[in-house]
């Protein structure tokens, strides 16, 4: 049976060998919108990893279009880098195209050297917190060139086709929106007029480049903004676009501005196809659904039921380039699958750093990561099987050494296990699979249920040791800490602390949010049972949600800063906190827990001293480094690194990263 991952697929007369779409995203990759060495490594690696159409961008129309760190594509100056990047990606195998796009109210104005940013009509942004200048008739006609222009200049560079982003809160989207657009003109208004603009920058494009080159249009199936475009009005616009010369329909989901969750774990797999579906049945040509497809089974099996011709694919490019190869070659168990952290791709952003990944730590570093076998090998013991000790040793192993890993414990994955157990934060599970796949497929060898002293050292004889050994909880200094309903939230995160109904926290880092969510959810329904009630419509839904949402434990949170979740990404922060006030679970903030009693926990707020019940006292406050080996070792000669939560606790993207370079030094 053929594998209709593979199938080739046609946009007008482009063939294109397999169903894997890889989406532009931004990378802050480009240097005053000049393609760069890193950009051009970046996208030549998927290509070669066998992805059938890689989209970089989005590349700018005009001066106030994007930042200096978007690619440009407004100005004949730009071409030269980007046939390079086009050459880069098709030399490779892959086809090749530019996103070209406007931001409209979403670019800053830091970007623009203080000037403001232009709109459809002069509505704030949340995302920027600034409010732009609304375009006038004779600025929207100049856009609408400028985009056929920038769309040409693609095609001189060698692009394969063009595709435009309709989508995501930018300028044809504000356009498109009553949310963003006020127009009383003959692009305001009805939502023929506010499709105006958008359908009239596909004809621009058209014109410039002509009918037989590809044009791809990004849009969102359903805004998910109050007031916004739904579905159906989107749909209609699918069919617009087809109407005026369009190749293909990119599907994608919400404003960067909407509330709903989108790009990270707690969104299921697949979770937003059914956007796709729906636009599939309305139009035809090739549609491509997107967000949250991180494996190839759930590819094929999207493809198969017709619910889209290929399958966007772009966070799980960067964290497995070669993922679509594998697939092919019947390797799909050694897949790495992102695991929707947003670590070290949207949270860079944030930052105005160049994308990395958790998952990856050679993404944005292909150049200067380039496995070269060691000339002599050496014998390396790598203690501890966490997300750092397992980095290490694949590393290590990827450059020729021979390599044994320990785990005094039953299985490898250390805290990503604890990680994992939140409800929605499952991916880290599979990273610690994934990672183990990568020993295995590497030959390391893997020693479980075996605690490390200097004797099995001794038997050993490493020529080199990577200690990491991980962390422990930092108990509290307070009076009543040692009460047996005290518990440390780990042994709650791994299931084994049993718990009251009245639960206070005491700690609001990640790992205190993480295990309140894991007990608000006690006594919810679950998916598959409030799927059953709502098809038999046994409860009105609006109880159902009740029940979805609230369950039967009551969870206060202490946090003696004034902010809980301080070190939890920024993607996934404003996430897990509505989650959490949706639940029903108090944050009280500036609060220092003072003593624990049998049935209270007495805190210190502004307001003075105060009781708040509790059945059980979950301890979060922390972790401390665990490194028992490394001056024994150091005494006796041994080349020793210390890595991960065993030198300092931080995030398991610097355990990994941190791993994959100590392996790589040896």
């Amino acid at each position: 049976m053929k594998d209709l991952l593979f199938e080739p697929i046609r946009f007008r007369g482009l063939e294109i060998k397999n169903r894997i779409f890889m989406p532009a995203m931004h990378m802050n990759m480009a240097k005053n919108q000049e393609v760069t060495d890193q950009l051009v490594d970046f996208y030549a690696e998927r290509a070669r990893g066998g992805a059938g159409m890689i989209v970089v961008g989005f590349a700018t129309i005009d001066e106030l279009a994007g930042g200096p760190l978007n690619i440009g594509a407004h100005h004949d100056d730009f071409i030269p880098g980007l046939a390079r990047l086009a050459e880069a990606i098709k030399e490779n195998g892959a086809r090749s195209s530019v996103q070209i796009s406007h931001a409209g109210r979403y670019n800053f104005s830091f970007f623009m050297n203080g000037k403001q940013a232009v709109a459809p009509s002069a509505v704030a942004s949340r995302m920027t917190k600034e409010t732009p200048r609304e375009l006038t008739l004779d600025e929207i006609k100049r856009i609408i060139e400028e985009f056929g222009e920038a769309a040409l200049r693609v095609k001189k560079a060698g692009y394969d086709a063009v595709e435009v982003l309709s989508a995501t809160g930018y300028l044809i989207s504000q356009f498109l929106s009553e949310v963003s657009n006020k127009r009383t003109d003959e692009y305001g208004g009805a939502l023929d007029n506010r499709m105006r603009f958008g359908l009239d920058v596909m004809r621009s494009i058209k014109k410039a480049t002509g009918e037989d080159f590809p044009l791809v249009v990004r849009i969102n199936g359903n805004e998910y903004m109050p007031g916004g475009l739904g579905r159906k009005e989107l749909q209609e616009y699918a069919r617009n676009l087809v109407s005026v010369g369009v190749d293909a329909i990119c599907v994608n989901v919400g404003w960067h501005e909407a509330r709903v969750p989108q790009i990270v774990a707690e969104v299921p797999r697949g979770a937003f196809t059914y956007l796709a579906r729906g636009i599939k049945e309305t139009v035809d040509v090739p549609v491509i659904a997107s967000h949250r497809i991180n494996e190839p089974e759930l590819a094929r099996e999207l493809i198969g039921d017709g619910v889209c011709d290929m399958v966007a694919m772009g966070r799980s490019l960067i964290a497995d380039p070669y993922l679509p190869e594998k697939a092919k070659t019947g390797r799909e168990g050694e897949v790495v699958h992102c695991i929707a952290c947003a670590q070290g791709c949207f949270d860079n952003l944030f930052k105005l750093q160049p994308v990395e990944c958790l998952c990856n730590p050679r993404a944005g570093h292909e150049r200067e990561t380039v496995a070269e076998k060691v000339k002599d090998p050496k014998k390396v013991m790598v203690i501890g099987g966490g997300a750092a000790g397992m980095s290490a040793a694949s590393a290590a192993a990827d450059i020729g050494h021979d390599v044994t890993i320990y785990e005094k414990a039953d299985r490898l994955g250390g805290q990503l296990h604890l990680a994992g157990a939140p409800p929605g934060r499952d991916e880290f599970v599979q990273l610690a699979k994934d990672l183990q796949s990568q020993l295995v497929a590497g030959g390391v060898k893997i020693v479980l249920n075996q605690k490390v002293d200097p004797s099995v050292i001794e038997k050993e004889k490493p020529d080199a040791v990577i200690l990491a050994t991980g962390a422990v909880p930092i108990t509290l200094p307070i009076p009543g800490v040692d009460l047996p309903h005290v518990v440390q939230a780990w042994d709650v995160l791994e299931g084994k602390a049993r718990t009251g109904r009245r639960v206070v926290i005491i700690g609001g880092g990640a790992v205190g949010v993480e295990t309140a969510l894991l007990l608000a959810e006690k006594g919810t329904l679950s998916g598959d049972a409030l799927k059953f009630l709502l098809l038999n419509k046994a409860e009105d839904p609006e109880d159902l949600y009740e029940l979805a949402s609230r369950g039967s434990k009551e969870v206060v949170v202490l946090e003696m800063i004034d902010k809980v979740g301080k070190d939890i990404g920024r993607s996934t922060r404003w996430g897990m906190l509505q989650d959490a006030n949706r639940a029903g679970i108090e944050m009280r903030t500036v609060a220092k827990a003072l003593e624990i009693t049998d049935s209270a926990v007495k805190i210190e707020t502004g307001d003075g001293v105060e009781e708040i019940p509790a059945d059980t006292v979950v301890v979060a406050a922390g972790a401390k480094a665990y490194n028992p080996l490394q001056e024994q070792l150091e005494k006796k000669g041994l080349s020793v690194r210390v890595i991960g939560d065993a030198a300092t606790p931080a995030k398991a993207f610097e355990a990994v990263h941190q791993g994959f370079a100590a392996g790589r030094s040896i």
